[in-house]
């Protein structure tokens, strides 16, 4: 009696397992490996060299977009030099329309006192219409070489349409040649490598091999639902791996599952009929390590036991408790 009152304070399970995160590493670029620089469960930092595809042909595509940014400069430039050659032009028409004016309107005014000929004056009237027409003509370029230049004729260069187009393909070239070498984004061990070598040709977003990282570690534990009444998270915990099984390592409860393990299987399980039996359900907790010392040789998937210290007894309340419900009852 004394050992079931003072206990339940200390929930433990063996159905656990140490967990660690798996990065599928792949590549952003498409192309043949020319360098390795990993080898299958080899230890790597982060920022350490995995492989190198091929970059020669990024080269190219790079040196390409630079060419064409250059070729988007020079024809803003042009586009800017058509726009004061319409300005100029449209200087020109406007004179040749006021000197239209003035002979038009001297050949009216001897028309009118009789000295010169009706035919003169038609005249006149003619190359007045024409000196207008192409006045309407070059102010007609000028709007045309305005919009060339994205309705500003003060437009930076760059700021150019067609030189940002370049621009971006130019940094995309560039951001894909940067791709062609691949570091480790973290610390960890390099696992399922053996058959990645020099010449193999990859595509993008193709799985190569893992990356299993050493700095991110948990423990998933599968408690009985009749064991969490009083866990909670930030309770303290120890673990036991069966690897070191003379050695204990503190955690902290992170996080209780939000269901059963059969909740959500691939096929749940249907009660509704009527040979139903009860069966206790395991809800997973996940459990932070916090031992320092936790970096140690610890491999995904190592079994493991959990001991959670919810901090509460059973205490001899609930007895009297029931045996008062009892007394009632009767």
């Amino acid at each position: 009696a004394y050992v079931w009152v003072t206990g339940g304070r200390y929930q433990e399970t063996e159905n656990a397992n140490l967990q660690q995160a798996r990065i599928s590493i792949a590549s952003d670029t498409a192309g043949r490996i020319v360098q390795v620089g990993i080898a299958d469960n080899q230890t790597v930092k982060a920022g350490d060299l995995l492989f190198v595809i091929d970059p020669e042909p990024y080269k190219i595509a790079l040196a390409q977009a630079d060419a064409a940014v250059a070729a988007a400069r020079l024809n803003v430039e042009q586009l800017r030099a058509a726009y004061s050659q319409a300005m100029a032009q449209q200087k020109s028409a406007k004179s040749e329309v006021d000197y239209a004016e003035s002979q038009y309107d001297r050949a009216a005014d001897l028309a009118e006192k009789g000295i010169n000929a009706k035919s003169s004056l038609d005249e006149a009237r003619n190359d007045l219409d024409k000196a207008k027409q192409q006045l309407a003509v070059a102010e007609q370029g000028i709007i045309s070489a305005k919009a060339a230049l994205g309705g500003n004729p003060d437009i930076e260069t760059d700021k150019h349409p067609s030189v940002m187009s370049a621009l971006a393909a130019r940094d995309k070239a560039a951001y894909n040649l940067s791709q062609t070498t691949v570091k480790a984004p973290s610390d960890g061990i390099v696992y399922q490598a053996s058959s990645f070598k020099v010449g193999q040709y990859v595509s993008v977003g193709t799985p190569l091999f893992a990356l299993v990282e050493t700095d991110d570690t948990w423990i998933d534990a599968n408690f009985k639902e009749t064991q969490l009444t009083n866990m909670k998270p930030g309770q303290k915990a120890e673990i036991v791996v069966d690897t070191y099984p003379g050695r204990t390592f503190e955690a902290t409860v992170k996080a209780i599952g939000a269901g059963t393990g059969a909740e959500f299987s691939l096929l749940p399980a249907q009660n509704a009929t009527g040979n139903w039996v009860k069966v206790t359900q395991r809800i997973p907790v996940r459990l932070e390590l916090t031992d320092p010392d936790a970096k140690m040789a610890l491999r995904t998937g190592m079994s493991a036991t959990v001991t959670v210290d919810t901090g509460v007894a059973r205490g001899l309340p609930s007895i009297f408790g029931h045996a008062t419900a009892g007394e009632h009852a009767q």
